[in-house]
């Protein structure tokens, strides 16, 4: 790439709260989390309380956001996690999570391109009654997220909050639906009993609700290009009010549309459908394709918000030399990191090409495993970021916050964190649903300690063969001032 089409910063101030919180919440994918994982997990889990899981979740995401927000102040790196983490649990531990974090978020992008194949594809045939390889509608997919991956950032916000408006706008029609016309055991709210989180199924609702939160944490991915710190910490709250709302309302709405006692069973019987089935029964038809039209444009929206999450973790990684010093240029044009994005898009397309020419089901492998896996890895470094944000105020006294946002928020947040993700790895195998015994229950966590343990050993790695680069771990758009030859001495 030519020296005069390419530089090395990020567009600054082009980002506001409502920008952001279109990136956020569009990541998390509305229509899909409630129409594709939510019924997913009724079904594949057999427990009726994830209404409640998404509440539970949203509480605790918030109080981890206390701590995370607050440090936001002091590091400002596109690479959100492995930034945190650096600097707070040391240099070698942030490579190991910013290798976790690639593999995570490059996972979830491509469950994202195998979803939209496959609901591209049934959309078209019950629409025009024509047929066409999921493959297909995946590759177009891809190729326009490519497009617009390397366009103006706030012109990507644009787009995606137009997707996102017309999402949330036809879920809430639904949700109205089925609350004016429950079933015969009328508006219950059983699916909310908070005794729910008291039993063996505990584990499972909670991985599951966490698993439709990815993407909450991408506001701080974008503080490089927002207006200002403030911006960040209004986004990141607004998000998860909005993210945490939406879900419970909707996957309870749908409870009460099918009877508590028959959620598992017509998630079972209808699977992904099951949203549309029973909008169906209520709505004229042409609103419920409306919504299986949205339901497509809501995982290319996702799709599109992780890709930017992807390109700005290279960026970040080359930048600072823990990566291909490629990967750090950006376009003098737009001030997108083009190199991640041109990156990002062709490790999507392998996988994609891949899993088309193997022949197995991309819904189950691709979408639902890649999401769930993704979650995983997401999930750890949450909980981790926590633990680092503590480490970080611990050791940076004098920075002028309460102890509450610097202390008390993070520990409880770690604690409780560290116990959720114990329980999805215990409960990983039902997740999956898979029989016991299956080797993906054990073999996919066990996958993520090992990225993270390459990670880690590179990043010791660099401290000997390239001092300058270790050096640089964390420092963001300062990383430019730590040229070779001129690394800091001391630096642990």
């Amino acid at each position: 790439m030519p020296p005069s089409k390419v530089s090395a910063a990020l567009a600054r101030a082009r980002l506001g709260v409502t920008s952001i919180v279109f990136f956020t919440v569009a990541a998390a994918a509305p229509e899909t989390v409630v129409g594709g994982g939510a019924v997913s997990g009724f079904a594949v889990s057999g427990v009726t309380g994830i209404p409640l899981g998404y509440l539970a979740i949203a509480l605790v995401l918030g109080l981890f956001a206390i701590g995370y927000v607050t440090m936001s102040r002091h590091v400002e790196n596109a690479g959100a996690f492995y930034a945190y983490i650096a600097k707070g649990l040391g240099r070698v531990t942030g490579t190991g999570a910013g290798a976790v974090a690639l593999v995570s978020y490059l996972l979830i992008l491509v469950s994202l391109a195998g979803g939209l194949g496959v609901g591209a594809a049934d959309f078209v045939r019950q629409v025009t009654g024509s047929t066409a390889p999921w493959w297909v509608f995946a590759g177009a997919g891809l190729a326009v997220v490519a497009v617009l991956g390397v366009l103006r950032i706030d012109v990507n916000g644009r787009v995606l909050g137009v997707l996102l408006l017309a999402e949330v706008a036809i879920i809430l029609t639904f949700d109205a639906a089925f609350v004016s016309a429950p079933s015969p055991d009328g508006v219950v709210l059983d699916t909310l009993n908070p005794a729910q989180l008291m039993t063996g199924a505990a584990g499972v609702i909670l991985v599951i609700a966490f698993t439709g939160f990815i993407g909450f944490e991408n506001s701080t991915v974008l503080a490089e290009e927002a207006k200002n710190p403030r911006t960040v910490i209004y986004a990141t709250y607004i998000s998860l009010v909005v993210i945490g709302g939406l879900y419970s309302l909707s996957t309870w709405a749908m409870t009460v549309a099918t009877g508590p006692g028959n959620i598992v069973s017509q998630a079972e019987t209808h699977s992904t459908e099951l949203l549309f089935v029973l909008a169906g029964q209520r709505l004229p038809g042409v609103l419920v394709t409306i919504g299986s039209a949205l339901y497509v444009t809501s995982l290319f929206a996702a799709m599109l918000s992780f890709h930017h999450v992807c390109s700005r973790y290279f960026f970040a990684l080359g930048r600072e030399g823990v990566g291909l010093s490629w990967w750090g240029t950006t376009s003098s044009r737009t001030a997108a990191p083009a190199a991640g994005s041109l990156t990002t898009t062709a490790i999507s397309i392998v996988v994609v090409a891949l899993v088309a020419v193997t022949g197995i089901d991309p819904i189950t492998y691709l979408f639902f495993w890649g999401a769930s896996a993704g979650a995983l890895g997401v999930l750890s470094l949450v909980m981790l970021t926590s633990v680092a944000v503590l480490g970080y105020f611990l050791a940076h006294r004098d920075h002028g916050h309460s102890r509450w946002r610097t202390v008390v928020a993070p520990l409880i947040a770690a604690v409780v964190l560290a116990v959720i993700l114990l329980l999805t790895v215990l409960s990983f195998g039902t997740v999956l649903g898979v029989e016991d015994g299956d080797p993906a229950a054990w073999a996919l966590p066990l996958g993520f300690l090992v990225v993270f343990v390459l990670g880690a050993v590179w990043g010791a790695a660099l401290k000997r063969v390239r001092p300058w680069a270790y050096a640089r771990i964390g420092l963001g758009a300062r990383a430019a001032t730590v040229q070779p030859g001129k690394e800091t001495a001391g630096v642990r």
